[in-house]
């Protein structure tokens, strides 16, 4: 296993963290297959990975269960344990208590290393700070519950740099991967991060799976490119060549996608990326743009919105999910629902504001009310199965 400098402090993190989000199940998402997931778990922690993530709604709660009851089997001092606060359903400020409480109860610990305030928006943060979630966090590392507090992302590159600027914060965690690079913090809010001393967390890494089973359009690319790596290798050692990646997690579902992403990790390196890498890389970008039904280059040029929405977010989410239909379209779904109901496609008044002011001319009052049906199914961040994430 490869280890990386987590941003300004001296502790070192495995390339590779465990996310606990699709963990294998016997049927529905709550049923964790617990035989299965348990020695999935061991196996990544006997192999050097040392960050285990999980969160208070995976697996509708039993994700925590289920790494409480593996590192309380000899793990708990071997690894970084990470969890996070379901900030869309904290109302007051004892709620800060309350979930945390629950969630040590639950991980079978006295002491979670890294807690993530989750799924933080623009929105969301101001209520959390409003509420004192800062001061609250001091005192919970004061009395030994938390070690440090981060936050993971879903909003626009504006709302990251916001959120970025208004705390002194060890680190965060993005949605990044590379046919998403302009997507929510995208490459701009990756290095905005680490240039300010954060140590980054890379979420989705292959976009929900979607960069494992790759779409015939991109299959065409990728096969007349003649690459020997597996997608899902490939995928993991773009972001593995970036200096400013502190962390990559990865969704496993299979003890094989366990055993091929520890042995991807053990290759990892920073400038291992050659010229020909990046050039299937702008390869496969250019297949997504062509396959993708609405042509916006996220140029920003219809912003702002009169109404508030999020244009270009909209359409990326509706494009990776018509393209990627098999995989990213629940992931879509679950990132559309936990967008502010402002910035959804639904709050669309068909103005034509936007239509004047976009160079590609997308017809996007006709656009809005088509991505609002096809995305508006999921109506909070849960976690979907999807294979190796």
């Amino acid at each position: 296993m490869k280890y990386r400098k987590f941003g300004k402090s001296d502790r070192l993190v495995s390339a590779l963290g465990f996310g606990t989000m699709r963990l294998p199940t016997t049927g529905k998402p709550a049923d964790i297959d617990e035989p299965a997931a348990e020695k999935m778990l061991c196996r990544a922690l006997d192999d050097g990975v040392n960050y285990v993530d999980t969160a208070y709604p995976y697996h509708e709660g039993n994700s925590e269960r289920l790494v409480g009851k593996v590192l309380a089997n000899g793990y708990r001092s071997k690894v970084i344990l990470a969890t996070k606060m379901p900030v869309w359903d904290v109302n007051k400020s004892e709620d800060f208590d309350r979930f945390l409480n629950e969630q040590l109860d639950k991980l079978q610990t006295e002491h979670i290393d890294f807690y993530l305030l989750h799924t933080l928006q623009s929105t969301s943060w101001r209520k959390v700070r409003e509420l004192g979630v800062i001061e609250w966090s001091e005192g919970a590392k004061a009395d030994g519950r938390i070690g440090r507090l981060g936050f993971s992302f879903h909003d626009t590159l504006d709302a990251f740099k916001e959120i970025v600027d208004d705390h002194d914060w060890p680190f965060c965690q993005i949605q990044y991967n590379y046919v998403a690079e302009q997507c929510q913090a995208g490459t701009e809010g990756l290095n905005y991060a680490a240039e300010k001393g954060l140590a980054v967390i890379i979420m989705e890494p292959l976009f929900g799976g979607s960069l494992v089973d790759l779409p015939e359009g991109l299959k065409k690319v990728w096969d007349a490119h003649g690459e020997k790596r597996t997608p899902a290798d490939f995928g993991l050692q773009w972001l593995w060549d970036k200096p400013q990646v502190s962390l990559v997690l990865s969704g496993m579902s299979t003890m094989e996608q366990v055993e091929e992403n520890v042995e991807s990790a053990a290759r990892s390196a920073v400038g291992s990326f050659w010229k020909e890498d990046h050039r299937l890389v702008s390869l496969l970008q250019a297949a997504y743009e062509e396959l993708s039904p609405a042509p916006c280059t996220k140029c920003g040029y219809c912003l702002p919105c009169p109404n508030g929405v999020d244009i270009p977010t909209n359409i990326d989410l509706y494009n990776a999910g018509v393209v990627f239909k098999k995989n990213s379209l629940s992931l879509s779904k679950n990132l559309y629902a936990a967008l502010p109901e402002e910035q959804k496609a639904s709050a669309c008044a068909a103005c034509g504001e936007c239509e004047e002011k976009c160079p590609q001319k997308i017809e996007v009052a006709e656009l809005m009310p088509r991505i609002h049906e096809e995305l508006k199914a999921a109506e909070k961040p849960k976690a979907a199965e999807k294979p190796n994430a």
